[in-house]
C-alpha cells in the first residue's frame, strides 16, 4: 500500500485536515496529495500550473473528488478524468455532502466508481475512510 498515493480533492480546508487526520490514525500511510479545487486538480492530472514538472506518469491510486466545489465542479474534473486516456481508468470515488440522487446519477453516469455520502459523526467517517482505504489501496488491483 505504501507505493500508491491518492489525489484528495476537496476546498474545504477543514475537511482537508478531518481526513488527513483520519487516514492518519487509520494506518494508512500512504502520500496524499492535495487541490483544494477542480482546477488544481486537473493540474495535478496534468502536470501543469502549481504542478509543472511534475512526472504525470506517476498516476493516483485513487481519487477522493468533492463534488461542490467553485469554478469546475467535481462533476466537471470527473469528466476531464475520463476523457483523459492516460488517467481514464484510475478509480475515482466520489466523497461529498451530497444526498441529492441527480448528483449521485450523474457521477455514476460519467464514471464515477463509488458515491460516499461524507458521515456528520466522526466515528462513521473515520470507519468510512478506513473501509475506503483498506479497499481501494490495499485489495483493489489496478490496470
Amino acid at each position: 500500500m505504501r507505493n500508491k498515493h491518492l489525489l484528495l480533492v476537496e476546498d474545504n480546508p477543514d475537511d482537508v485536515k478531518l481526513t488527513l487526520k483520519v487516514l492518519e490514525r487509520s494506518g494508512i500511510s500512504n502520500r496524499v496529495e492535495i487541490a483544494s479545487d477542480g482546477i488544481e486538480a486537473l493540474e495535478y492530472l496534468q502536470g501543469t500550473g502549481k504542478f509543472a514538472g511534475r512526472d504525470t506518469r506517476d498516476l493516483p491510486a485513487l481519487v477522493l473528488l468533492d463534488l461542490k466545489m467553485p469554478m469546475i465542479s467535481g462533476l466537471e474534473v470527473l469528466q476531464s478524468i475520463r476523457s483523459d486516456e492516460r488517467a481514464k481508468l484510475v478509480p475515482v470515488v466520489i466523497l461529498t455532502t451530497s444526498n441529492e440522487e441527480k448528483d449521485r446519477i450523474e457521477s455514476y453516469e460519467l464514471g464515477a466508481n463509488s458515491y460516499i455520502r461524507k458521515p456528520v459523526k466522526f466515528s462513521e467517517f473515520t470507519e468510512a475512510l478506513q473501509q475506503l482505504g483498506r479497499y481501494w489501496l490495499g485489495l483493489n488491483m489496478p490496470p
